[in-house]
């Protein structure tokens, strides 16, 4: 498999990016290409984009607690597109048994504050290998 590339976004009209800019950092000190669409996407956009980049995977923060409408959007669009292979994952404020629902729904992980960098770049580097 050649170079993981990674989308990171950020939906919604949450302007707090500091987490995603150090996680997409993290990505790329990693070895990963990281595409960063920047602040107040859409699904649209953000699925747009990931297809247009052809992305190994996605990664989705959020802080807006509108976790639980911006996801399941995100993989009803890539499963709408023929790109259910993009894995997805995210972080942010996300209560537990959010998260529960949501991998459940199909996102792969949820980070929350506290979760380490190490973690995250294991994890995107993990969820590749698995799709290969």
């Amino acid at each position: 498999m050649g170079q993981i590339r990674v989308l990171i976004a950020k939906p919604g009209l949450d302007g707090h990016e500091m987490g995603a800019l150090v996680v997409a950092r993290s990505l790329r000190d990693a070895g990963m290409e990281v595409i960063y669409t920047g602040l107040r996407q859409t699904p649209e956009q953000i699925v747009a984009s990931a297809i247009q980049e052809d992305v190994d995977l996605i990664g989705v923060s959020i802080l807006s607690g509108a976790h639980m409408t911006v996801f399941p959007r995100i993989l009803d669009l890539l499963k709408a597109q023929g790109a259910s292979n993009i894995k997805i994952f995210g972080g942010g404020i996300v209560p537990d048994e959010d998260v529960a629902k949501l991998k459940l729904a199909g996102v792969a992980e949820i980070f929350t504050p506290g979760a380490s960098l190490d973690e995250i770049v294991k994890c995107a580097e993990r969820l590749c290998e698995a799709s290969s």
